[in-house]
This record gives C-alpha cells, structure tokens and sequence, in this order.
C-alpha cells in the first residue's frame, strides 16, 4: 500500500511538471508571436514612414511655391544682382522669392529698382532684403575671408530657419531656361543627398584643386559653390564627418572650428571650405552638370564642357569680372542683352537677335568659337515662352499646320 502511494506521487509529479513545462511554453509561444507581430507592425511602420518621405522629398519642388533664390551683394554688385534677378524673372514659369543678403547701403538701390518694374513682372516675384550678419564672436573674421560677404552663404542654413529649400546664386550668375528646371534637382536627391554643385572643372589638367590645393576637396577636381541648390532643413539635421573630432558635427558646430584649421591653407575662402566638408562627406553631395554652371574655364582654353555643347548653356557664371571687360566678349554679350532688354519687348526681336548679332564679334577668342552655345537653350527658352503665352486659336493653327507638313 505504501509502496502504491509513492508510486501515485511520483506519477502526480511527473504530470504535475509536464502541465508545468506546457503551460511555460504555450506562453513563450504566445509572447513570440506577439514580439514577431508588434515588430513586423513597426517595421511596416517605418517602412511606410520611409515611402511617404521619399515621396514627401520627391514632391518638394511641386509643393514649396514660390521658389526660393538666395544672393548676396557686397560693394559694386547691386547692378550685377539686379541683373540676374532679371534673368530669372523674364526665363521663369513659376513664382519666386528672392532673399538678398546685402549691405545696408544697397537696399534703397535694390527696392527702387524692383518696385519699379512693371506690375504684370512684379506680380510674378517677391523679395526680403536683410543685413549682412554673422556670429557675433568671429565677425571680422569670416568677414575679410575671400572677398567682403562671400562667406555669408555658409550661414543662410542658421539665417532662414523657416526655409525648407533654397538655391543659392553668385551675383554674377544668369539664367538662360527657367529656374523651376535647376529646382527640380531636388526631386533626384536621395535621403543623404544635403547640396547640389557642379564640378569645379571637367578636365583634371586644367583643375586648380587637384594641382594646387593644401586642403582636402571633393572628388577628382573639387565643386563651385557659384551654383548651390541646399536643402537647408537636412543641413540643420545633419551630423557631417569630419577631420576635427571623433565625433560627427552639426553644420554650425563645425564652420568655426573647420576656418581655424584650415584659414593658413584656403585659396577660394567659403567655396574651400564647402569642398572639405564634401571630402568627408561625399554621399551629402549630388553633382549636377557643367553646363548648370558654366565658367570661362570652360572654355578659354578650348571647349571643354561637353554638356553644354550637346545641350547648350543652361546657366552663365561670370566669375572673373568677364562681365566688365572686354577679354571674354561671349560673356559681356550676354549680361549686356539682358541688363539693357526692356520688359516691353519682345524676347525674340529685343534680346535674342540683338545678343546673336552682337556674339558674332567675339569669334576671335576661344568662347567665342563655340558662340552657338550661348544661344542653344536660351533660343528654346524663348520659344517655349512665346508658345505658352500665344493665344489657343494661335497655337490650334499652329498645330494644324504641323500636322499638314507631317502628312506632306
């Protein structure tokens, strides 16, 4: 009797435990099962946070209006700039805005001049004018580095807090096709992606940066910074590698730090300073191509952009004061024709036949040999203007007879 009593016992046990070893099981089930759900949830969470930002990014250029253009204007420069606001005007589609950083004695020269455009240009533009400024502790500084104010741009990122996206142009810069072209880049950057530049040369035998530069510089030639499509929210969110700490860097924790180390070895101020950040971070970079920013290096020693022979000139870069001097006469022709085009006139027989005659002149010179491509894409620009505001009744006989010399 004993001996069946020990036995019942054992066996209660032995069942007891197993139920025991179920259950415990049955419950790790349930709690992976659970675990395995909530992360598939978050993970198809993220996932569709992922696909609405690529498609919030992808849809940034159709969402911001107007479009955001940012200068800076120091000295001479107040015709310069009101040139090249001039060009984006008359070329442009969309409505823009214009922030132009520039000494105080400057804005009356700029508000007269642009309020007294005609309304039907006005309406199609709007400005804010602000101060040159920046940090109180280093302003002297970033102030004599390079040329007066050209630094200034390094901070539009910390300076209009409120603006998503901007492009940033040089005084001397002209617009040849519509600004809402070169601001549809932003579609093509990836989640990296933080700027848009141009190489600073297309022949590494000609490049300054990889023959002369004591400094680091983005890829095999270095970029312009003459041509700065930012999108300044991801500047402001961005850690950048760097050669100055362990530690990756907010874009205002490093600018100072970066002209300490390297203020003794920078030729080109700012747009150095901007190829070092680029060398550490090359995947923050899109590369647009040359012909977005064409130089006189592009040509003065032979035509060298590639792009632009294919395509013609989208963006004129002045840089060297060619503007103003008669040794590039392709250059001056251009800034010529449209400072001196009158909002009245035709853009055909008021700009581009005259710009044409006159680029005939400069056929001594290297540009000049390769004239056609100033004209390319700005002759486009104009027709596809003038379509657009043709009446319907215009553009339906225009159809029609296209349609007759198709079937001829």
């Amino acid at each position: 009797m004993r001996r069946y009593l020990r036995v019942l016992f054992v066996c209660t046990l032995i069942v007891f435990c197993s139920l025991l070893y179920i259950f415990n099981q049955l419950v790790s089930s349930l709690e992976s099962a659970n675990n395995h759900q909530a992360r598939a949830q978050r993970t198809r969470a993220a996932d569709t946070g992922l696909r609405k930002r690529a498609h919030d990014d992808r849809s940034e250029p159709q969402r911001l209006q107007p479009v955001q253009l940012a200068v800076v204007a120091c000295g001479s420069r107040l015709q310069e700039t009101l040139t090249m606001i001039k060009s984006a005007v008359i070329f442009s589609r969309s409505e823009l805005h214009f922030h132009i950083f520039a000494e105080e004695d400057l804005h009356a020269g700029f508000r007269d001049t642009l309020q007294s455009w005609p309304q039907r240009v006005r309406s199609r533009f709007s400005y804010s004018i602000y101060p040159i400024s920046f940090p109180s502790e280093n302003a002297r500084e970033w102030r004599k580095l390079f040329k007066p104010c050209a630094s200034q741009r390094l901070f539009l990122p910390l300076i209009l807090k409120q603006v998503d996206s901007v492009l940033y142009v040089d005084t001397d810069i002209l617009f040849l096709r519509p600004v809402e072209d070169i601001w549809s880049f932003l579609s093509s950057f990836n989640r990296s992606h933080v700027a848009a530049l141009a190489p600073e040369h297309e022949e590494p035998r000609m490049g300054w940066y990889n023959r002369f530069a004591r400094h680091p510089y983005y890829g095999k030639t270095g970029v312009n910074s003459g041509v700065m499509l930012i999108n300044m929210t991801r500047i402001r969110h961005t850690h950048f590698k760097n050669d100055l700490s362990a530690m990756d860097l907010s874009w205002s924790d490093l600018l100072m730090p970066l002209l300490n180390k390297y203020k003794l070895n920078i030729t080109w101020g700012d747009q150095d300073l901007l190829n070092i950040i680029f060398h550490y971070n090359p995947e923050s970079l899109l590369v647009f191509p040359c012909h977005w920013n064409y130089r006189p290096d592009h040509c003065i020693y032979g035509s060298n952009c590639a792009a632009a022979e294919q395509h013609g000139i989208y963006i004129l870069h002045g840089n060297r004061g060619v503007y103003h001097d008669d040794k590039q006469p392709a250059f001056s022709a251009v800034y010529n024709a449209i400072q001196q085009y009158a909002f009245e006139d035709d853009l055909l027989h008021g700009l581009l036949d005259p710009l044409e005659e006159k680029l005939k002149s400069s056929e001594h010179t290297y540009c000049g040999r390769v004239r056609h491509i100033f004209t390319k894409r700005l002759r486009e620009t104009i027709r596809d203007l003038q379509e657009q505001s043709a009446p319907p009744e215009l553009m339906l006989c225009k159809c029609r007879s296209a349609a007759a010399g198709g079937l001829s």
